[in-house]
């Protein structure tokens, strides 16, 4: 692991004391942690941008998933 240097306003940075001192773990494990779910929330917002961007491209035919509707099983309500 490196060691690196960040600025963060007083309030920000008290906000994440206050959330790690909750959670119980170090003030580097809590922003490790958002850091990572950061990053994974950007993989997911860029997977939908690029599904969107491929159905705008090549729109649903009308019928073109039918044969699908006998496969689908919901739950009693």
């Amino acid at each position: 692991m490196r060691t690196v240097q960040m600025t963060l306003d007083e309030r920000l940075l008290a906000s994440v004391d206050k959330a790690a001192k909750k959670l119980k773990t170090s003030r580097s494990a809590f922003t490790r942690q958002a850091l990572r779910e950061a990053l994974d929330r950007l993989a997911v917002s860029q997977l939908e941008q690029k599904h969107q961007r491929g159905y705008r491209r090549r729109p649903v035919k009308a019928g073109e998933f039918d044969r699908w509707d006998e496969e689908q099983a919901w739950p009693e309500a």
